[in-house]
């Protein structure tokens, strides 16, 4: 196609080589699209899964920290931190995909449960949003700050620390928000612009999704750090370790001691020997099938009481001793309460939290609870706690003894909100598809889905908008002014139900909003 004079016909093979050099350029663009939503599909079910997989991972720590406080106790409390803060900033990012949705009049085919992947190509959305000229608008700046504030906060959780140096780099390296090199020009561009301006819409859907895997996986590999977790491997036997199992953890003066010391694994061998606190043990007696040795001596007297020993064990035709370590403690009273939230290790503002309180070896008459919002359930040991403003209340619990002594423990709990209802129409919630007959005949619902507590949730107002004119709305059902809104509205128009107030039977507190729902009018 160089200059010069050319004849009409070359100019029309000219012509037809545009056509079909664009032609190729949409079936490819297509293709681009479809392939970039099936990645969002792909992190989005990670983010699922990992989100399941933290959360237990999380439960460990908190347990751990409760049984185990002076190990795991600084573990347990920079785990919670983590969670917060990522949950927070995942939340954000979910923002930034809902508005970039709206503003592109995108939604899920009810039919499929996908976005039109093909059809989000629009590149001006977030360029209209985030940029103007060569800087960012508000909103963009907002991002980068989001970005940096969830940045600076796990590093403060993580400290100075040296254990954490390797998972903080990672951190950087997955976050890093330093100017990028553009292309073959080599001119240097802010992150932001480099990596969501001009950009078809799905691609930049695509890439917050993968953002917030990257939240995800940063929280995976905190929880794991905290854990300590290690894989080890066993070899020989030389690699078992003896465990002394007691059947309890204290025992009460004059009483005796059971038992059982056992290899690292159950490995079926049969010692030749088993020596015990200077004792050889009968082996017929007290191995059974798995190879676990049954004790039965004497604790003695109060205090911190010490077990040693070694088995024998032949291995290569050459006797193998593995030494026996462990400890017990005889304690004279029990002096530790047993304090456990019956819905989890949390309390919820404004609810009567149930809570069972004992002190073991103490009547119920025996002891006294003191906590902010506390109040005596039927049962025994039972209450309910509500707890009122501030993240931490302390339960304090008293208990008398036989001989009138008194003895104290205290234990503190995290308090959270009521987490927000789901706003929901004619069952489904978010961005959906409906005709103007099931809109205005179905009422607008909430519920708290599998929170915790099975709350009844009800609606008593909400703000309806068609094409910018907004109505609000008393109860759960549209009013005429709203219903003729929709009915006038053309085919294809967005309805928007937000600002939807909820209550619910039993809670003292003003709830948050429901999730706002988009609607699509197919009629």
């Amino acid at each position: 196609m160089a200059g010069g004079k050319v004849s009409a016909r070359q100019k029309m093979i000219n012509l037809m080589y545009l056509v079909f050099i664009a032609m190729m350029a949409m079936n490819m663009s297509k293709e681009v699209l479809s392939a970039f939503g099936l990645m969002e599909a792909k992190f989005a079910e990670s983010n699922t899964t990992t989100s399941e997989s933290n959360e237990a991972l999380l439960a460990d720590l908190i347990t751990k920290g409760d049984e185990k406080p002076e190990e795991f106790r600084v573990a347990s409390n920079n785990a919670q931190q983590i969670s917060t803060i990522s949950e927070e900033f995942y939340r954000y990012i979910e923002t930034l995909k809902i508005d970039l949705l709206k503003a592109g009049n995108y939604s899920v085919d009810p039919k499929t449960g996908k976005l039109p992947f093909e059809k989000m190509d629009k590149t001006d959305i977030l360029d209209e949003m985030w940029f103007t000229g060569d800087r960012l608008t508000k909103a963009g700046a907002k991002v980068m700050e989001k970005i940096e504030k969830y940045k600076s906060e796990v590093r403060d959780v993580l400290g100075e620390d040296v254990k954490y140096k390797k998972a903080l780099e990672s951190f950087n390296n997955r976050f890093n928000t330093k100017k990028v090199k553009r292309g073959k020009d080599g001119v240097k561009v802010d992150w932001l612009d480099y990596n969501y301006k001009g950009f078809p819409a799905i691609a930049s859907y695509t890439k917050l999704t993968a953002m917030q895997n990257d939240v995800k996986v940063t929280e995976a590999s905190m929880f794991n750090l905290f854990l300590g977790n290690t894989l080890t491997e066993a070899v020989t036997l030389k690699n078992y370790q003896a465990i002394v199992l007691a059947d309890k953890s204290a025992f009460f003066a004059g009483e005796k001691f059971q038992g059982k010391v056992v290899l690292g694994k159950y490995a079926n061998v049969t010692p030749t020997k088993l020596v015990v606190q200077g004792q050889e043990i009968n082996i017929a007696n007290s191995i059974d099938s798995t190879g676990a040795a049954t004790l039965d001596f004497n604790v003695g007297n109060v205090g911190e009481k010490l077990i040693n020993g070694q088995f024998t064990f032949l291995e290569d035709g050459k006797p193998l001793e593995i030494p026996i370590l462990g400890n017990y403690v005889v304690v004279p009273r029990p002096k530790e309460a047993s304090v456990a939230a019956d819905k989890m290790n949390v309390l919820y503002r404004g609810l009567p939290n149930p809570m069972t309180i004992s002190f073991a070896g103490v009547s119920d008459n025996n002891v006294s609870v003191k906590a902010n919002g506390i109040s005596k359930a039927p049962g025994q040991g039972k209450y309910f706690i509500e707890p009122p403003s501030g993240n931490i209340l302390i339960v304090d619990v008293v208990a008398t003894l036989d001989d009138g002594t008194k003895v104290n423990s205290k234990k503190s709990f995290r308090v959270k909100n009521i987490p927000p209802p789901t706003g929901k129409v004619a069952g489904k919630s978010g961005s959906i598809k409906l005709n103007k007959r099931d809109l205005t005949t179905q009422p607008v619902r909430a519920d708290f889905g599998d929170f915790v507590y099975d709350l009844d949730a009800t609606v008593y107002s909400y703000d309806v908008t068609v094409l910018g004119e907004t109505v609000a709305v008393a109860g759960s059902r549209l009013s005429p002014e709203a219903k003729t809104l929709i009915n006038t509205a053309p085919r294809r128009s967005m309805v928007i139900i937000d600002n939807i107030k909820v209550r619910a039977r039993g809670v003292n507190i003003q709830i948050q909003d429901a999730s706002p729902i988009t609607i699509r009018l197919t009629n």
